[in-house]
């Protein structure tokens, strides 16, 4: 039996067959120092989770509202109004378990067969995934290393159409920790708003940055908001990657349109990590900039011991938890050095191409670790590409 052309081309992301290969030579008794999973080390924050577990102990364990809780709703609208200057209304705002349907839901009601949708190239598998998924064309526009790996705004005006109808971005970025600046967000603005065009903001890192530098977000422009598709979670700022928690923040009538495709898909988020939700967003925030001095310490040392490899050099990401290392100097693939440094080095990273074909000759490294594994894994990528 066949299957649909819509499903033929997905694939699984990269770092879960990293993490396969990885845990077949640990049963074989091999040590893998793992820099491969893209989520934070700590545990979930102790007042969210006890919040959480009153809540399933007082029998918050029932259907709830598609688009979410009221009250988590008002908290996010108030919370990321406050963050990017600017006002939103709790009906913009629709929660979902995780972010990714924040992404995926809003690309199903905007675009059809034909639409031509510009995303980051590298980026998240998942932008080509729910492009090719909803019916549209796939415009990937590279990120420039020498740019601080934001667009290629030359590559980007070229791949403008009048069939252009959504544009993904995704600052500060995964996989390179690129934090695009203002003027290059203005000019994106500036595009969107002459060509029509919808726009996806994916800021699920947007509290991970680091030397108090801005990540301004495209969604406080003038005229916007209107446009624009903001999305966020609580994964990563808040270590809650299992409970399963984002949100997007759209105009009303798309809201009302992707809160439909929620009631017919997923039918609501769970109610108990909801009310953990509005904990995190209204409880203690010190425990957020704790940890994220301390990633920024963790990405001070993973950068200073890259670049000190002979042979590599590596950018300072400016946000999020991943260093993107520059390797073409030594003549392998992508797939083939983090291949090697798995079975030979007994480091697992991930190719830079997962991300698509503009990370040919990078790696990504995940740093949401101690510094001891960072330390020892820095020695075994050094001890292994000395080798080459």
């Amino acid at each position: 039996m066949g299957f649909a052309n819509r499903v033929l081309n997905l694939q699984a992301e990269g770092a879960y067959a990293v993490l396969a290969r990885a845990q077949e030579l640990e049963a074989q008794g091999r040590e893998i120092l793992h820099l491969e999973i893209g989520q934070p080390d700590f545990q979930t924050f102790p007042h969210i989770s006890k919040r959480g577990i009153q809540a399933i102990r007082d029998g918050q364990t029932r259907y709830n509202p598609p688009g979410g809780l009221s009250a988590l709703r008002e908290a996010i609208a108030a919370d990321a109004g406050l963050r990017r200057g600017i006002e939103f209304s709790p009906t913009q705002v629709v929660v979902g378990p995780g972010a990714k349907p924040g992404l995926f839901f809003p690309t199903l009601a905007l675009i059809e067969p034909g639409d031509e949708v510009i995303y980051p190239d590298p980026g998240f598998p998942t932008y080509a995934a729910m492009i090719e998924i909803a019916g549209g064309t796939p415009v990937p526009v590279p990120l420039v290393e020498e740019n601080n790996f934001s667009f290629d705004l030359q590559a980007f005006e070229e791949r403008l159409s009048k069939r252009t109808k959504l544009i993904i971005l995704n600052s500060p970025a995964n996989p390179t920790g690129g934090v695009m600046p203002l003027t290059d967000l203005e000019y994106i603005a500036d595009a969107a708003q002459a060509h029509n065009c919808w726009v996806i903001s994916d800021e699920i890192y947007a509290r991970l940055i680091y030397d108090k530098r801005p990540a301004p977000s495209i969604i406080s422009l003038p005229g916007m908001k209107e446009r624009t598709i903001l999305v966020d979670g609580f994964s990563k700022t808040y270590a809650m990657t299992g409970w399963r928690l984002g949100f997007g923040i759209m105009p009303e009538a798309l809201a009302e349109r992707v809160e439909l495709l929620l009631t017919h898909s997923v039918g609501c988020t769970a109610t108990f990590t909801q009310v953990a939700g509005i904990e995190a967003l209204r409880g203690d925030q010190e425990v957020v900039d704790q940890v994220t001095v301390e990633y920024q310490r963790r990405r001070n040392r993973i950068i200073a011991g890259l670049n000190a490899i002979p042979g590599v050099r590596c950018q300072l990401p400016a946000g999020a938890f991943y260093a993107f290392p520059n390797i073409k100097s030594f003549g392998l693939s992508s797939h083939q050095m983090a291949a090697r440094l798995l079975d030979e080095g007994g480091v697992a990273v991930l190719a830079g191409t997962d991300f698509g074909p503009g990370g040919e000759g990078y790696l990504r490294l995940c740093y949401a670790t101690s510094l001891e594994i960072i330390d020892r894994a820095l020695a075994r990528m050094a001890a292994f590409l000395g080798s080459l």
